[in-house]
């Protein structure tokens, strides 16, 4: 069966990381990386995306690895129209990478996987009784987070730690601030989080850690047959 997979980002994402995952499955020729700021400037991706004074945002990074706060409903109404596209052009599975929550993106055909709508609940289902701490970028996705999580039997922790800017001893800083505080089951929740990343937290304090565009990788793979 020739299975075609689309991945869509809306900014970098590490497909070193992710494509080992799936070409367990299906041929590399078979997947297909569409990213909506592709070829675009800072400049040009604010001329598009931009948001307004009071508008809700979305952080993503750009090709240079900056950080950039995108317009919410920009990025969501481009992303619709790119998954309407992909839909009619005979995919089977598309795979939407981003840590953004958009109103319901729907499919007539292909199978869309959203992150912020499997990897909360599929978490809850793994750490059933254990203690999460969550780490990601910047304060200012701290405050999206507890509806985020709700599915935790346990409110989680949150630590931040840069993984474009900061230091690895930044990295290791936030892990110590989560295990002080009883943690012993870690969530990376952003696409600029790296195996590097994880490989360094699990060696120091000896706890699983979870990269959450990894686990949306590993579901795709099972429906890749």
């Amino acid at each position: 069966m020739n299975t075609k997979l689309a991945i869509l980002t809306v900014g970098v994402l590490p497909m070193e990381e992710v494509l080992p995952l799936l070409t367990e499955h299906i041929a590399q020729q078979q997947i297909h990386h569409i990213c909506l700021l592709q070829g675009l400037s800072a400049h040009e991706v604010e001329e598009e995306y931009g948001a307004q004074p009071g508008e809700e945002t979305l952080l993503t990074v750009l090709e240079d690895l900056q950080l950039a706060h995108l317009s919410l409903s920009k990025v969501e109404n481009a992303l619709r129209n790119v998954i309407t596209l992909l839909d009619n052009q005979g995919f089977d599975v598309i795979m939407l990478m981003s840590n953004g929550r958009f109103s319901p993106l729907t499919t007539h055909n292909a199978i869309l996987l959203e992150p912020e709508r499997i990897v909360p609940p599929l978490v809850a289902s793994i750490v059933d009784g254990h203690q999460v701490g969550i780490i990601v970028p910047v304060e200012e996705l701290l405050a999206s987070q507890q509806e985020k999580w709700q599915f935790l039997d346990t409110g989680p922790h949150y630590a931040l730690a840069n993984p474009i800017n900061g230091t690895r001893e930044n990295l290791l800083q936030a892990g110590r601030e989560l295990v002080d505080r009883g943690v012993d089951v870690v969530v990376l929740d952003s696409l600029g989080y790296h195996q590097k990343h994880r490989d360094i937290l699990q060696k120091a304090f000896d706890i699983p850690v979870l990269l959450s565009h990894v686990l949306v990788a590993r579901l795709a793979s099972e429906l890749l047959v």
